[in-house]
């Protein structure tokens, strides 16, 4: 074990669905690289969108529980914590970094983008609106988006997993139509607030970090160190859904899901602690664990 430092690792799942073996999976390795490093664990409920449930989110709890994933204090839950988004979108707004957006995803989809840019990226559209145009699109009745106007197209950031990555930072969403903070202010003023030093999560969510590290270095936070870690599959290559089997803790039972989970890292053990012992972040597994349908 390296020596221990004051800041924290985290997981945050989203209370949409049960936790799947690649969510557990990943659970773990987060808890083992926040705890072989000294860091207190942090477990934290991302229930902002309406499509989440408070029932899923304890079940998810509880089997994170089951498992051997403990953490530190109690679990945060973002929706109770709206006023600590408002807040830092009004101190943007304050410096004029944040404007307003009547764009559908279809309309971003349909739009010319620079060639670099990847599929999505925002092409700048409501960015230099005249205040006639702007007032045009208030009349329509559309509750327009609040996007970040970024000064930088690029950003780089260190992963552990990953080496150097450098992302695009578009003009991203920081307050969605509806009202809700979006994903990546949300994160990012999190981590900040609770003194989390150390993203591990899936790697699917590796191009979402340029974006995040460079809001986080905007409003004076320090950037996290990052740790992207492989997804599982399912047989076609895809991301593990319902569809392939068993694949939730209550299908596969505590002992099968917690043995595959950690012969699927190659460090076969019989508890936390003994995995604990064994882990090297060195030696995690670089590519997608296909999951065999049990």
């Amino acid at each position: 074990m390296t020596r221990p430092t004051s800041g924290a690792g985290r997981f945050a799942p989203s209370p949409s669905a049960d936790l799947h073996i690649g969510n557990l999976r990943t659970a773990v390795l987060a808890w083992l690289f926040a705890r072989s490093t000294g860091r207190r664990f942090l477990m934290r409920v991302e229930d902002l969108d309406d499509r989440t449930h408070d029932e899923v989110a304890h079940q998810q709890l509880a089997d994170l529980a089951a498992i051997g994933v403990t953490w530190d204090g109690q679990p945060q839950w973002q929706s109770r914590q709206r006023e600590r988004y408002d807040a830092v979108i009004a101190r943007l707004a304050d410096r004029g970094l944040v404007y307003e957006c009547y764009c559908s995803r279809k309309d971003i989809l349909g739009a010319p983008r620079a060639p670099h840019a990847p599929e999505g990226a925002y092409p700048g559209t409501c960015r230099e609106l005249s205040d006639a145009e702007r007032t045009a699109k208030r009349e329509t009745g559309r509750p327009p988006a609040l996007r970040l106007r970024a000064d930088s197209a690029e950003y780089r950031v260190s992963d552990l997993v990953h080496g150097s990555y450098t992302g695009v930072v578009d003009d991203f969403v920081l307050r969605r139509g509806d009202g809700v903070p979006a994903y990546n202010l949300a994160v990012v003023v999190d981590d900040a607030q609770s003194g989390i030093d150390q993203v591990v999560r899936g790697d699917d969510l590796l191009s979402s970090s340029p974006r995040q590290a460079y809001l986080a270095n905007l409003l004076g936070y320090p950037q996290p160190v990052y740790a992207h870690v492989p997804l599982v599959v399912n047989t076609e290559g895809k991301r593990l859904a319902k569809r392939d089997g068993a694949v939730t803790l209550a299908e596969l039972g505590v002992p099968r899901a917690f043995g595959l989970i950690t012969e699927s890292l190659g460090w076969p053990a019989a508890d936390m602690a003994e995995l604990l012992r064994r882990f090297d972040p060195a030696q995690i597994p670089r590519e997608p664990w296909v999951y065999q349908p049990v």
